[in-house]
């Protein structure tokens, strides 16, 4: 029986992903940045669920939580980095301490994380670690260029991880989710609080005021926890997993148009070595 360490489960993602867990009869250390958030997840399962008060952007925290799941269950073999929010700005109109936050919970709160599961993977030589992207990470749209830019980082971070770790029999993984129906563009959804004239037609779209997108989106939370839990399982977990239509229909458009334009700018790249002899 594996245990589970989740953050962000008060909401859709991770509380879908937590109970999908549990119902499959394994262990789940139930994380938000209040426990009382949780408490219903965890009454229900009093045997194989914990619930921890966690912010993420808290060293201490960080470490006593890792040190509650392990004095509860013994380990963590699989770390969800969930917890986030969505910032929505002009890169010129960002706040500089919304900014820094947004780094801390998106990825200087995952690495702490990673970093204080680590000795117990390693040691036991088995353990996954799953870091919740964004498609935002690849499409770049105006007016989210802070949190393209987190879950960017978070993508890269998971990528040199996964190579470090593969010959300790420990995997990483990166998901990758479209629009899915959860709060992220309703209650979790920030932005700068003044807006520049000039980006109005760019990133001003994308303003909370002006987005329609809430409630209406195509991707189910409870589909997207199912399917995390069956590629795991399935002992051949991708670097990167997409979910949503929308989602795979845009990396597969972005990747098109990168391959485009990398070889209509070939005799550039490839003419900036030293010349031969």
């Amino acid at each position: 029986m594996r245990t589970w360490l989740i953050t962000g489960c008060s909401t859709e993602l991770g509380r879908a992903l937590a109970r999908a867990v549990l119902a499959t009869g394994e262990q789940v250390v139930v994380t938000a940045r209040g426990a009382a958030a949780v408490a219903d997840i965890v009454d229900a399962h009093p045997d194989t669920a914990l619930a921890v008060a966690l912010d993420v952007t808290d060293p201490a925290a960080v470490t006593a939580a890792v040190a509650a799941a392990q004095d509860r269950f013994g380990t963590v073999d699989v770390l969800v980095n969930n917890a986030g929010y969505g910032y929505r700005s002009a890169v010129e109109e960002g706040d500089d301490a919304d900014v820094r936050t947004l780094f801390d919970t998106h990825v200087h709160g995952p690495v702490a994380l990673v970093k204080a599961v680590l000795p117990g993977m390693r040691a036991q030589r088995s353990g996954a670690i799953v870091n919740i992207s964004s498609i935002g990470a690849r499409i770049c749209p105006p007016g989210s260029g802070y949190y393209s830019a987190v879950k960017a980082a978070l993508e890269a971070l998971t990528g040199s991880l996964r190579k470090e770790l593969s010959p300790l029999g420990i995997t990483a993984m990166a998901v990758e989710p479209g629009g899915f129906r959860t709060d992220f563009a309703g209650r979790s959804l920030t932005q700068s609080a003044v807006p520049i004239d000039d980006y109005a037609d760019t990133a001003g779209p994308r303003r909370k005021e002006n987005d329609r997108v809430h409630g209406t989106q195509a991707g189910d939370p409870d589909r997207a926890a199912t399917a995390i839990i069956e590629v795991l399982g399935s002992g051949q977990a991708p670097e990167l997993l997409v979910l949503g239509t929308d989602a795979f229909e845009a990396l597969s458009s972005v990747l098109d148009a990168q391959a485009a334009e990398l070889a209509r700018w070939r005799e550039v790249s490839t003419g900036t070595d030293y010349a031969a002899g």
